[in-house]
């Protein structure tokens, strides 16, 4: 299957979103985005790789931080200097998807990328999420996370995506209306969710 689409992918925490955005861009033969972003955004912006994993999908930081850290990201955009350092960082990434975008059709994970995208006309957002026991099992087994600090990592993981999304975005994470299609991995599975994907997708692409 061919495509000209490009897919944007929130999750909650544990839902398996980054492998079935994997397995997706993988099936479609389209270029795959999740913290691969980062390392792009870093190059085509100038500010050090460091600093945008240390904002990577959290929306605030500390006053001291930005301003010990501010000089490493001169260099970026000389209209931005009186911007928080958090805010130049999403700026940056939210340009580097648009960019990449368009290229051509691909899958990206997180990051406000639906957001970012909301101008194209050739994507689709989609939202993953699962039941909460089933997503402690998975970061359990599949991220090796010790059964006492499971629950407390996932609600984090949680909050700090939702926080995020709803800091830099229109929109509201987790809320059917802004996106899409939304999914429940526990119910499809991970290759029943890219195939339902892969099917909205065709229709779609039937409607032009």
């Amino acid at each position: 299957m061919s495509t000209n689409t490009i897919i944007t992918i929130e999750r909650q925490y544990g839902s398996g979103g980054h492998l079935i955005g994997e397995k997706l861009a993988e099936s479609l033969g389209i270029p795959f985005y999740d913290s691969e972003l980062i390392k792009v955004a870093a190059k085509e912006s100038g500010i050090c790789e460091e600093i945008f994993e240390s904002f990577d999908e959290k929306p605030t930081t500390s006053f001291l931080y930005s301003l010990v850290m501010d000089p490493y990201s001169l260099g970026y955009n000389s209209n931005s200097f009186d911007l928080p350092l958090n805010h130049k960082v999403f700026l940056a990434a939210f340009d580097t998807i648009k960019e990449l975008a368009s290229k051509g059709p691909c899958v990206f994970v997180g990051r406000c990328a639906d957001y970012a995208l909301e101008d194209f006309d050739n994507c689709i957002s989609v939202y993953v999420h699962a039941p909460f026991e089933d997503r402690i099992k998975r970061i359990e087994n599949e991220y090796g996370i010790p059964n006492g600090k499971s629950k407390e990592m996932l609600m984090k993981k949680d909050k700090q995506r939702s926080s995020y999304y709803n800091y830099y975005s229109s929109n509201k994470w987790g809320d059917a209306k802004s996106y899409d299609l939304s999914l429940n991995s526990s119910y499809l599975g991970i290759d029943g969710s890219v195939d339902l994907i892969k099917k909205v997708i065709a229709m779609k692409e039937s409607e032009k």
